[in-house]
């Protein structure tokens, strides 16, 4: 009976009209991502602040991530239209999973970064790297609301893509944070502190993606051998 329910449940959240609305949501975000990484990182550069910098390289990562998810509702859709047969929660939740891998990597650099600042300090342009931070912000905020979605009718594609929102939102966050205190209370480290707290948060946000996206495929493997029996 439980069986049933789930198989019921899997047709709804993997139906062609849902994966096709979750195609063109993600397709939204990553043209905006994108237009905001470009911005974020030439004007980190420019203005020398390692927040602002950070968090675009975030966005990057962001960017790859979350077309990783398009290509992967693309593929579905398509092996759907040609009438195939195709596991679509585990492909999903695959892709899900590289997409919490990758924040690993994506904390990774943004330590090796804060380091490398710490050591080699420049003087930040603060009022213009405000400017783009808001911006990033605003952004990211725009973002989540457009993949917001309910978790009983979530897939791990979408839930990390989702996920990679929230750390954006983070990161951007801590970087306007620093840089305001680093323009009124001349505490420039703030600026590479706060690079590394973001950093923590995003490996701890990235276990628990992980976690989810292994257990949602072994579920699946779980449910096609029972099937077969």
């Amino acid at each position: 009976m439980s069986h049933t329910h789930h198989n019921s449940e899997g047709d709804h959240k993997y139906c062609s009209h849902q994966l096709d609305l979750k195609k063109k949501k993600t397709a939204w975000v990553l043209l905006i991502s994108l237009l905001t990484m470009i911005l974020e990182i030439s004007f980190g550069y420019i203005t020398n602040s390692m927040a602002l910098l950070s968090d675009g390289w975030h966005m990057f990562s962001h960017v790859f991530a979350i077309g990783a998810s398009w290509l992967a509702y693309k593929y579905v859709i398509r092996q759907k239209s040609k009438v195939k047969s195709v596991d679509t929660a585990k492909s999903l939740s695959y892709v899900g999973l590289f997409n919490a891998v990758a924040l690993v990597f994506v904390a990774v650099h943004v330590i090796v970064e804060c380091v490398e600042r710490f050591n080699h300090p420049l003087n930040i342009q603060y009022r213009e790297a405000i400017v783009v931070a808001v911006i990033g912000l605003i952004v990211n905020l725009l973002s989540a609301k457009i993949l917001h979605h309910n978790e009983e009718q979530s897939d791990q594609n979408l839930r990390a893509a989702y996920l990679h929102i929230l750390t954006d939102i983070l990161t951007s966050a801590l970087a306007l944070v620093a840089l305001i205190i680093g323009l009124y209370w001349g505490v420039s480290n703030i600026d590479t502190i706060v690079g590394i707290v973001g950093a923590l948060v995003i490996l701890n946000w990235s276990r628990s993606s992980i976690t989810s996206s292994i257990k949602e495929i072994k579920h699946e493997k779980a449910s096609k051998t029972y099937t077969k029996l």
